[in-house]
């Protein structure tokens, strides 16, 4: 790519995609600009990927055509209405901030900027992250086309309506953290049944990675690969009847439903 890319904001999400862009060669680290109020942070990325870095949101607006708002919701407000003087329709704007719709994102710019909504999740940060793209009303087919190719180099994009963006975030955008959960109660049991912490935490891991892996790459129902290995009689069984009655599918189903009002309501004032 040709262009130069900002990230306002410099967390781990924004550490990620940097990683992820310059590792897939679409950017030399001379392109690639963040500011953040965390001096430090800052230099330790430009240590670590030879970027360039600054303090100011509106000098990293002037060096880069792209930027990437990866900031909490509630300073959305403030850091877009600081870049509103030096941002034109040259740029694309591309936001990580759950909740806030391009609508709200737009509104201070007094021209018609192109802005592209993302939600990615955390496994970014190890190029396995899953992201949900959606394009405002002044972005086109050729933004979300950048977006997508952007995000692409820390895993999977998916493209949606912008009315769906909150159910991605309660799924995919909060679902880490539920897998988290799980693997860590299966090393739990592991342990409360005699394994070493080591072991449990490897063979808890590695299941849920490798069962992961199969769905992926057979695209077979979960249900049907739940049945392979499910004998009647079984062992297999007995513990499946126990996390059924425990609710187990009914508190994710209910976790992501939360999550999803949760994010809703983060955006409910900004639009």
């Amino acid at each position: 790519m040709q262009h130069k890319i900002g990230f306002i904001g410099a967390g781990n999400m924004g550490e990620a995609l940097m990683k992820g862009i310059l590792k897939s060669g679409g950017f030399s680290p001379q392109d690639v600009f963040a500011s953040d109020i965390r001096s430090e942070r800052l230099k330790e990325l430009q240590k670590a990927y030879g970027i360039k870095t600054c303090n100011d949101n509106q000098t990293t607006a002037k060096q880069a055509h792209m930027l990437v708002l990866c900031v909490k919701p509630q300073n959305m407000e403030e850091v877009v209405s600081g870049l509103a003087p030096v941002v034109s329709k040259k740029h694309l704007i591309m936001s990580v901030a759950a909740g806030i719709p391009t609508d709200f994102i737009s509104r201070p710019f007094k021209e018609a900027i192109p802005v592209i909504r993302i939600m990615p999740n955390t496994p970014a940060l190890i190029q396995e992250g899953a992201s949900v793209l959606c394009k405002g009303k002044h972005a086109t087919d050729s933004d979300l086309k950048i977006a997508q190719s952007i995000f692409a180099a820390v895993g999977k994009v998916v493209i949606i309506e912008e009315s769906l963006m909150d159910a991605a975030t309660g799924l995919s955008g909060s679902g880490p953290a539920y897998v988290f959960l799980f693997i860590e109660a299966l090393a739990d049991a592991g342990v409360k049944m005699g394994l070493p912490r080591s072991v449990a935490l490897l063979l808890a891991t590695q299941t849920c990675l490798g069962s992961a892996k199969m769905i992926a790459e057979t695209a077979e129902h979960p249900a049907r690969l739940r049945d392979m290995v499910t004998s009647p009689g079984g062992t297999t069984i007995s513990g499946l009847h126990k996390l059924e009655a425990g609710g187990l599918r009914a508190a994710v189903m209910d976790a992501v439903e939360a999550a999803t009002r949760r994010s809703q309501e983060l955006g409910a004032a900004k639009r």
